[in-house]
């Protein structure tokens, strides 16, 4: 992997974990999708999905474990997506 694509992969600063489900629901331009989980954090998520979402796109995350949460694509790329969300989900804040 090349070092720009590297960075811009790990731009975030907090600590990612594998969620406990590994599902969720994206409702974006009034579709919902099921996608898979990669990774999550109190900033952000990166999940698999085939569709077309482009970057700056607004989304809303239904993440099982911890609620709705909204964010913007920050990249799409090879069927994976990250989101930076608007603000944490409220039982992450929780664990700080």
């Amino acid at each position: 992997m090349g070092q720009g694509l590297r960075r811009l992969l790990d731009e975030r600063a907090d600590q990612r974990a594998s969620p406990v489900s590994q599902t969720a629901m994206l409702d974006h331009d009034g579709r919902r999708h099921v996608v898979r989980l990669i990774d999550l954090s109190p900033s952000g998520a990166m999940i698999a999905f085939q569709g077309k979402l482009a970057e700056g796109d607004q989304v809303t995350l239904q993440l099982l474990d911890h609620g709705p949460v909204t964010g913007q694509v920050r990249w799409s790329r090879e069927g994976r997506v990250g989101i930076n969300f608007s603000r944490p989900p409220e039982s992450m804040l929780d664990r700080e």
